[in-house]
C-alpha cells in the first residue's frame, strides 16, 4: 500500500510542474529531474548542430574556421542558456563543464554531416 502511495505522490507533483515544452522556453524553471534538465541540454546541442551545419554549408564556411565556430557556438549558446536563462546551480549537475560537454561529441558529429551534406549539395562541381 505504501508504495501506491508514493507512486500517487510522485504523479501529483509531476502533474502540478509545466511540461518539459513549456519549462525548456520559460526563464528560471524548477527541474524536479535533473536528467530532464540533461534531456533538454542534449537536444537543444541538437538543434544547434542542425541549425549551424544547415548555416555553415550555404555560407559556405570551409576547413577549421568552421569547426572552431560550432565549436564556440555550440559552447556559448548553451552556456548562457543554462547560466542566465535557467539560472541553474552547476554544482548540482557536477560543474559547469559537465553541462559543457553534455551531448557535445554526437552534436558535433551532426554538426559534421550536416554541414557536408549541405555544402555538397549546394557547391559541387
Amino acid at each position: 500500500m505504501a508504495t501506491r502511495r508514493r507512486k500517487g505522490d510522485q504523479e501529483d507533483t509531476k502533474q502540478n510542474l509545466p511540461s518539459v515544452w513549456k519549462r525548456v522556453f520559460v526563464s528560471g524553471s524548477k527541474w524536479q529531474e535533473k536528467d530532464e534538465f540533461l534531456d533538454v541540454i542534449y537536444w537543444g546541442r541538437q538543434l544547434v548542430a542542425m541549425l549551424c551545419g544547415i548555416l555553415w554549408g550555404i555560407i559556405p564556411l570551409k576547413g577549421f574556421l568552421g569547426i572552431a565556430l560550432f565549436c564556440a557556438a555550440n559552447a556559448g549558446i548553451l552556456y548562457v542558456y543554462f547560466t542566465s536563462f535557467q539560472g541553474i546551480d552547476e554544482e548540482e549537475y557536477g560543474g559547469v563543464w559537465e553541462l559543457t560537454k553534455e551531448g557535445f561529441m554526437s552534436s558535433f558529429a551532426l554538426f559534421l554531416v550536416v554541414w557536408i551534406i549541405v555544402y555538397s549539395a549546394l557547391f559541387f562541381d
